[in-house]
């Protein structure tokens, strides 16, 4: 197969992030899911734009494809996880200069995508304020994207306002269906909450698909495992990418397991490898 696999820099917290590509790269992977944060190019930082023109060079050298994650958790709001969001009662505007300057940092690293996702409703906000307030937010973001010609992944996430794909679809729509709206699946989300099979969902993205998380899950739990600790049969999964003919970046996503980044970065490639279906096979 030619799936291309990266690994997230969310799960190199403890890391220099000059030395998670280091690491990333030596271990045979061909991308990196960038997660902006304090410590990993903090978008708001005053020389990032001299960062951002270094860290493409060494991107470059390296042979790593990238793909931009905008989840850090404390980034904006020391207090609050992930806060403020699309949805937020207030500093909602914080939330989409942070996802436009991401875009600007995508197109100056050209990378293949830029994620996101929704946030979680506040309490007692009607679903039709929350979608109002979501889709004015995405296209706002979406005219910068299509401006700065790069790719946005957006992600439906269990728990938040838009968690599954039924909900992408209707924003896609509302949106009016732009180009550069494409889609983020996390294999693992699949698992957790879609109604339908992991290959299923992945056909079902098809074209919209640019960007993919993968990890394993349990069905009912929002626990992001090491392979072969939760239920996902992976190997349907990465053929049904195959035959969709996805060529983005697949790229492990373990945040929690930065203690041992290097021993679960090496097994998550060997895994994979391992797990693609043998060419010619049924």
């Amino acid at each position: 197969m030619t799936l291309r696999y990266g690994y997230g820099t969310n799960g190199f917290a403890n890391h220099r992030l000059d030395d998670a590509l280091e690491i990333i790269s030596g271990l045979g992977y061909r991308g990196v899911a960038l997660t902006l944060d304090h410590n990993h190019l903090d978008p708001y930082a005053d020389d990032v734009s001299r960062q951002v023109a270094a860290l493409a060079g060494r991107l470059e050298r390296l042979g790593l494809g990238v793909v931009i994650e905008t989840g850090a958790r404390y980034l904006m709001d020391p207090w609050h996880k992930h806060a403020p969001t699309l949805v937020s009662d207030a500093g909602r505007e914080k939330r989409i200069d942070l996802l436009v300057r991401a875009v600007r940092i995508a197109a100056d690293l050209g990378a293949e995508a830029v994620s996101f996702w929704s946030g979680i409703k506040p309490a007692g906000v009607p679903d039709a304020v929350a979608a109002d307030r979501l889709l004015a937010g995405c296209a706002k973001v979406a005219a910068a994207a299509d401006e700065a010609g790069v790719p946005l992944g957006f992600e439906p996430e269990p728990g938040m306002f838009v968690e599954d794909l039924d909900g992408y679809d209707r924003l896609f729509e509302r949106l009016g269906r732009p180009p550069c709206f494409g889609l983020t699946l996390d294999i693992g989300h699949c698992r957790c909450l879609e109604r339908q099979s992991v290959p299923d969902c992945v056909r079902r993205a098809g074209s919209r698909l640019v960007n993919v998380q993968i990890d394993d899950m349990r069905r009912g739990t929002h626990e992001h495992l090491e392979f072969g600790e939760g239920e996902i049969d992976f190997p349907p999964v990465l053929a049904a990418l195959g035959e969709i003919g996805y060529a983005g970046l697949v790229a492990v996503e373990l945040p929690r397991h930065s203690h041992a980044a290097p021993d679960v970065c090496r097994r998550s490639l060997d895994f994979l490898r391992a797990a693609e279906p043998v060419e010619g096979a049924a």
